[in-house]
């Protein structure tokens, strides 16, 4: 049986995405970092810190991730509400409208 290292990421990355599932994830990376059992022991001198520095990677870079994706929902959020109140609606600082009275031509 062969598991390939982009089907261990997509899986690692599809269950700290989910939000019932995070902090067991987050436990577990923490302990599996601090263990001294792991795939390649850490008393070997550089093969024992890569599959940590691995891990370590892809967590925070998942973890930057969703706090780039959490960050853009909240700026979406304070736009939408923006544009909803009295003072915004019809224009922006960024936009100009123009009212155009338009005819055709035969």
């Amino acid at each position: 049986m062969r598991i390939s290292i982009q089907a261990l990421y997509s899986l690692y990355r599809s269950i700290i995405r989910n939000p019932k599932y995070r902090g067991w994830v987050i436990l577990g990376t923490l302990v599996y970092l601090l263990s001294p059992l792991d795939i390649s022991p850490d008393v070997i001198p550089i093969l024992g810190q890569v599959d940590d520095v691995l891990l370590l990677t892809i967590f925070f870079s998942e973890g930057y991730q969703m706090l780039v994706d959490y960050t853009r929902s909240l700026m979406g959020q304070s736009a939408e509400k923006k544009a909803d109140t009295p003072e915004y609606q019809g224009s922006s600082p960024s936009q100009t409208v123009v009212d155009v009275e338009a005819e055709t031509v035969e």
